[in-house]
Protein backbone atom coordinates (compact mmCIF):
# COMPACT_ATOMS: atom_id res chain seq x y z
CA UNK A 1 0.00 0.00 0.00
CA UNK A 2 1.05 3.62 -0.46
CA UNK A 3 2.24 5.08 2.84
CA UNK A 4 1.74 8.79 3.50
CA UNK A 5 4.61 11.20 3.75
CA UNK A 6 5.02 12.23 7.38
CA UNK A 7 6.76 15.37 8.55
CA UNK A 8 8.02 15.71 12.11
CA UNK A 9 8.50 18.90 14.05
CA UNK A 10 11.73 18.25 15.92
CA UNK A 11 11.35 21.40 18.00
CA UNK A 12 9.61 19.44 20.77
CA UNK A 13 11.60 20.65 23.70
CA UNK A 14 15.17 20.98 24.81
CA UNK A 15 17.59 18.30 25.81
CA UNK A 16 18.95 15.05 24.43
CA UNK A 17 15.75 13.06 25.04
CA UNK A 18 13.70 15.09 22.53
CA UNK A 19 16.55 15.31 20.00
CA UNK A 20 17.30 11.60 20.20
CA UNK A 21 13.65 10.62 19.79
CA UNK A 22 13.26 12.98 16.83
CA UNK A 23 16.22 11.42 15.01
CA UNK A 24 14.87 7.94 15.70
CA UNK A 25 11.45 8.92 14.33
CA UNK A 26 12.95 9.85 10.99
CA UNK A 27 15.16 6.78 10.83
CA UNK A 28 12.38 4.36 11.76
CA UNK A 29 9.93 6.02 9.38
CA UNK A 30 12.34 5.41 6.50
CA UNK A 31 12.62 1.71 7.36
CA UNK A 32 8.86 1.27 7.78
CA UNK A 33 8.16 2.87 4.43
CA UNK A 34 10.65 0.50 2.79
CA UNK A 35 9.48 -2.67 4.56
CA UNK A 36 5.73 -1.91 4.69
CA UNK A 37 4.94 -4.16 7.68
CA UNK A 38 1.38 -5.00 8.73
CA UNK A 39 2.18 -4.61 12.43
CA UNK A 40 5.02 -3.06 14.43
CA UNK A 41 5.83 -4.59 17.83
CA UNK A 42 7.66 -2.47 20.40
CA UNK A 43 8.78 -3.73 23.78
CA UNK A 44 9.53 -1.77 26.93
CA UNK A 45 9.92 1.93 27.63
CA UNK A 46 13.03 3.21 25.85
CA UNK A 47 13.24 6.18 23.50
CA UNK A 48 13.36 3.67 20.64
CA UNK A 49 10.03 2.23 21.77
CA UNK A 50 8.36 5.64 21.73
CA UNK A 51 9.88 6.54 18.36
CA UNK A 52 8.83 3.21 16.86
CA UNK A 53 5.28 3.47 18.17
CA UNK A 54 4.85 7.07 17.00
CA UNK A 55 6.35 6.46 13.57
CA UNK A 56 4.15 3.41 12.94
CA UNK A 57 1.03 5.14 14.22
CA UNK A 58 1.56 8.19 12.00
CA UNK A 59 2.02 5.88 9.01
CA UNK A 60 -1.25 4.10 9.90
CA UNK A 61 0.52 0.84 10.72
CA UNK A 62 -0.92 -1.14 13.63
CA UNK A 63 1.17 -1.05 16.82
CA UNK A 64 1.53 -3.73 19.48
CA UNK A 65 3.16 -2.78 22.79
CA UNK A 66 4.79 -5.55 24.84
CA UNK A 67 5.08 -4.70 28.58
CA UNK A 68 2.07 -2.38 28.30
CA UNK A 69 0.50 -0.88 31.41
CA UNK A 70 3.56 -0.57 33.63
CA UNK A 71 3.34 2.62 35.67
CA UNK A 72 5.60 4.25 38.26
CA UNK A 73 3.49 7.46 38.29
CA UNK A 74 6.76 9.39 38.39
CA UNK A 75 6.71 11.82 35.47
CA UNK A 76 10.32 12.85 36.12
CA UNK A 77 11.36 9.55 34.53
CA UNK A 78 11.63 9.74 30.71
CA UNK A 79 10.72 6.05 30.65
CA UNK A 80 7.35 6.80 32.25
CA UNK A 81 6.51 9.29 29.51
CA UNK A 82 7.62 6.80 26.86
CA UNK A 83 5.49 3.93 28.15
CA UNK A 84 2.35 6.03 28.61
CA UNK A 85 2.54 7.54 25.12
CA UNK A 86 3.37 4.17 23.53
CA UNK A 87 0.34 2.61 25.21
CA UNK A 88 -2.03 5.30 24.03
CA UNK A 89 -1.07 5.00 20.36
CA UNK A 90 -1.05 1.18 20.38
CA UNK A 91 -3.73 -1.02 18.86
CA UNK A 92 -2.84 -4.13 20.89
CA UNK A 93 -1.53 -3.84 24.44
CA UNK A 94 0.24 -6.88 25.84
CA UNK A 95 0.14 -6.41 29.62
CA UNK A 96 2.40 -8.65 31.74
CA UNK A 97 0.10 -8.70 34.78
CA UNK A 98 -3.46 -8.08 35.86
CA UNK A 99 -2.30 -4.96 37.70
CA UNK A 100 -0.87 -3.58 34.44
CA UNK A 101 -4.22 -4.23 32.75
CA UNK A 102 -6.00 -2.32 35.53
CA UNK A 103 -3.70 0.64 34.95
CA UNK A 104 -4.66 0.71 31.28
CA UNK A 105 -8.37 0.45 31.98
CA UNK A 106 -8.18 3.35 34.44
CA UNK A 107 -6.64 5.46 31.65
CA UNK A 108 -9.62 4.77 29.39
CA UNK A 109 -8.07 2.22 27.05
CA UNK A 110 -10.64 -0.21 25.66
CA UNK A 111 -10.57 -3.64 27.27
CA UNK A 112 -10.73 -5.48 23.94
CA UNK A 113 -7.32 -4.01 23.05
CA UNK A 114 -5.65 -5.42 26.19
CA UNK A 115 -4.21 -8.94 26.50
CA UNK A 116 -2.61 -10.23 29.73
CA UNK A 117 0.26 -12.33 28.43
CA UNK A 118 2.62 -12.85 31.35
CA UNK A 119 6.11 -11.43 31.51
CA UNK A 120 8.64 -11.92 28.72
CA UNK A 121 11.46 -11.35 31.23
CA UNK A 122 10.59 -14.63 32.97
CA UNK A 123 11.15 -16.56 29.75
CA UNK A 124 14.31 -14.62 28.95
CA UNK A 125 15.84 -15.24 32.38
CA UNK A 126 15.20 -18.98 32.48
CA UNK A 127 16.31 -19.56 28.90
CA UNK A 128 19.45 -17.45 29.08
CA UNK A 129 20.53 -18.58 32.54
CA UNK A 130 21.05 -22.08 31.18
CA UNK A 131 22.92 -20.69 28.18
CA UNK A 132 25.08 -18.57 30.50
CA UNK A 133 26.08 -21.64 32.52
CA UNK A 134 27.47 -23.21 29.35
CA UNK A 135 29.03 -20.20 27.68
CA UNK A 136 30.41 -17.77 30.30
CA UNK A 137 32.27 -17.94 33.58
CA UNK A 138 32.29 -14.37 34.81
CA UNK A 139 32.79 -15.26 38.50
CA UNK A 140 36.17 -16.84 37.81
CA UNK A 141 37.03 -14.02 35.46
CA UNK A 142 36.42 -11.46 38.22
CA UNK A 143 37.73 -13.72 41.03
CA UNK A 144 34.38 -13.78 42.82
CA UNK A 145 32.63 -16.43 44.91
CA UNK A 146 28.94 -17.31 45.06
CA UNK A 147 27.03 -14.88 47.35
CA UNK A 148 30.24 -13.14 48.44
CA UNK A 149 29.70 -9.86 46.61
CA UNK A 150 27.08 -7.18 45.97
CA UNK A 151 26.09 -6.14 42.45
CA UNK A 152 25.13 -2.57 41.52
CA UNK A 153 23.55 -0.89 38.52
CA UNK A 154 22.73 2.83 38.60
CA UNK A 155 22.34 4.72 35.36
CA UNK A 156 18.95 6.45 35.22
CA UNK A 157 18.99 10.06 34.15
CA UNK A 158 17.25 11.31 37.28
CA UNK A 159 19.89 9.63 39.47
CA UNK A 160 23.17 10.26 37.70
CA UNK A 161 22.63 13.65 36.04
CA UNK A 162 22.31 15.43 39.40
CA UNK A 163 25.55 15.67 41.36
CA UNK A 164 23.99 15.43 44.81
CA UNK A 165 21.83 12.41 43.97
CA UNK A 166 24.76 10.55 42.45
CA UNK A 167 26.96 11.46 45.41
CA UNK A 168 24.35 10.11 47.85
CA UNK A 169 24.24 6.80 45.98
CA UNK A 170 28.03 6.47 45.99
CA UNK A 171 28.14 7.38 49.70
CA UNK A 172 25.50 4.72 50.33
CA UNK A 173 27.62 2.09 48.61
CA UNK A 174 30.54 3.00 50.85
CA UNK A 175 28.37 2.57 53.95
CA UNK A 176 27.33 -0.86 52.66
CA UNK A 177 30.97 -1.85 52.18
CA UNK A 178 31.93 -0.58 55.66
CA UNK A 179 29.12 -2.66 57.17
CA UNK A 180 29.56 -5.94 55.29
CA UNK A 181 33.13 -5.82 53.95
CA UNK A 182 32.12 -7.50 50.69
CA UNK A 183 33.22 -6.29 47.25
CA UNK A 184 30.69 -4.20 45.35
CA UNK A 185 30.78 -4.97 41.63
CA UNK A 186 29.56 -2.05 39.55
CA UNK A 187 29.32 -2.48 35.75
CA UNK A 188 29.49 1.20 34.97
CA UNK A 189 27.21 2.73 32.35
CA UNK A 190 29.04 5.25 30.10
CA UNK A 191 26.62 7.95 31.23
CA UNK A 192 27.41 7.33 34.90
CA UNK A 193 31.16 7.10 34.28
CA UNK A 194 31.06 10.43 32.49
CA UNK A 195 29.11 12.10 35.31
CA UNK A 196 31.42 10.80 38.05
CA UNK A 197 34.36 12.37 36.22
CA UNK A 198 32.46 15.56 35.38
CA UNK A 199 31.26 16.05 38.97
CA UNK A 200 34.69 15.10 40.38
CA UNK A 201 33.20 12.46 42.64
CA UNK A 202 35.22 9.73 44.30
CA UNK A 203 34.59 6.07 43.61
CA UNK A 204 33.57 4.61 46.98
CA UNK A 205 35.82 2.32 48.93
CA UNK A 206 35.11 -1.32 48.15
CA UNK A 207 33.46 -0.60 44.81
CA UNK A 208 35.00 -2.18 41.72
CA UNK A 209 33.99 -0.38 38.55
CA UNK A 210 34.01 -2.68 35.55
CA UNK A 211 33.09 -2.20 31.90
CA UNK A 212 29.49 -2.92 30.85
CA UNK A 213 28.78 -6.64 30.44
CA UNK A 214 26.87 -8.68 27.91
CA UNK A 215 23.50 -10.03 29.02
CA UNK A 216 24.76 -13.57 29.72
CA UNK A 217 27.60 -12.39 31.94
CA UNK A 218 25.40 -9.91 33.76
CA UNK A 219 22.70 -12.53 34.33
CA UNK A 220 25.28 -14.86 35.83
CA UNK A 221 26.50 -12.10 38.15
CA UNK A 222 22.92 -11.38 39.19
CA UNK A 223 22.13 -15.03 39.91
CA UNK A 224 25.14 -15.45 42.19
CA UNK A 225 25.13 -12.10 44.01
CA UNK A 226 24.35 -11.84 47.70
CA UNK A 227 22.16 -8.83 46.92
CA UNK A 228 21.63 -6.39 44.04
CA UNK A 229 21.27 -2.61 44.30
CA UNK A 230 19.72 -1.04 41.21
CA UNK A 231 17.64 1.70 39.63
CA UNK A 232 16.63 -0.55 36.72
CA UNK A 233 13.08 -1.83 36.30
CA UNK A 234 14.20 -4.93 34.45
CA UNK A 235 16.74 -5.84 37.11
CA UNK A 236 14.02 -5.60 39.77
CA UNK A 237 12.10 -8.27 37.88
CA UNK A 238 15.14 -10.43 37.12
CA UNK A 239 16.25 -10.55 40.74
CA UNK A 240 12.72 -11.50 41.79
CA UNK A 241 12.74 -14.43 39.35
CA UNK A 242 16.23 -15.44 40.47
CA UNK A 243 15.29 -15.09 44.16
CA UNK A 244 18.11 -12.65 44.80
CA UNK A 245 17.30 -9.84 47.28
CA UNK A 246 17.02 -6.43 45.62
CA UNK A 247 17.33 -2.85 46.91
CA UNK A 248 15.98 -0.25 44.48
CA UNK A 249 17.58 3.20 44.39
CA UNK A 250 14.34 4.96 43.48
CA UNK A 251 11.28 6.37 45.24
CA UNK A 252 8.76 4.73 42.90
CA UNK A 253 8.61 1.57 40.81
CA UNK A 254 6.55 0.37 37.87
CA UNK A 255 7.11 -3.17 39.17
CA UNK A 256 5.03 -3.07 42.41
CA UNK A 257 4.60 -6.85 42.30
CA UNK A 258 8.23 -7.20 43.41
CA UNK A 259 7.42 -5.22 46.57
CA UNK A 260 4.31 -7.28 47.24
CA UNK A 261 6.15 -10.61 47.12
CA UNK A 262 8.99 -9.27 49.27
CA UNK A 263 11.84 -9.56 46.78
CA UNK A 264 12.50 -5.82 46.62
CA UNK A 265 12.50 -2.68 48.74
CA UNK A 266 12.49 0.99 47.67
CA UNK A 267 15.03 3.20 49.45
CA UNK A 268 15.50 6.28 47.26
CA UNK A 269 19.01 7.73 47.26
CA UNK A 270 19.58 8.64 50.94
CA UNK A 271 22.79 6.88 51.96
CA UNK A 272 21.50 5.79 55.36
CA UNK A 273 18.31 4.41 53.87
CA UNK A 274 20.38 2.49 51.32
CA UNK A 275 22.25 0.76 54.11
CA UNK A 276 19.04 0.17 56.04
CA UNK A 277 17.44 -1.36 52.96
CA UNK A 278 20.34 -3.77 52.49
CA UNK A 279 20.06 -4.87 56.12
CA UNK A 280 16.30 -5.37 55.79
CA UNK A 281 16.59 -7.51 52.67
CA UNK A 282 19.43 -9.64 54.02
CA UNK A 283 17.51 -10.29 57.25
CA UNK A 284 14.20 -11.15 55.59
CA UNK A 285 12.93 -14.63 56.35
CA UNK A 286 10.13 -14.53 53.78
CA UNK A 287 12.39 -14.21 50.76
CA UNK A 288 15.33 -16.57 50.76
CA UNK A 289 17.28 -17.88 47.84
CA UNK A 290 16.65 -21.45 46.82
CA UNK A 291 19.42 -23.78 47.92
Amino acid sequence: MELPEVKYNLDVGSGSHAEETGKMLMGIEKILKEEKPDVVLVEGDTNTVLAGALAASKLHIKVGHVEAGLRSYDKSMPEEINRVLADHVSDCLFAPTGKAKENLLREGIEEDKIFVTGNTIVDAVYQNLEIAKRKVDVLNKLNLNHEEYFLVTAHRQENVDEKERLKHILDGLELVYDEFNLPIIYPIHPRTKKRIKEFRLEVPKGAELIEPLGFLEFLQLEANAKLVLTDSGGVQEETCILRVPCVTLRDYTERPETLEVGSNVLVGINQNKILEGVKIMLNKQTFKKKV
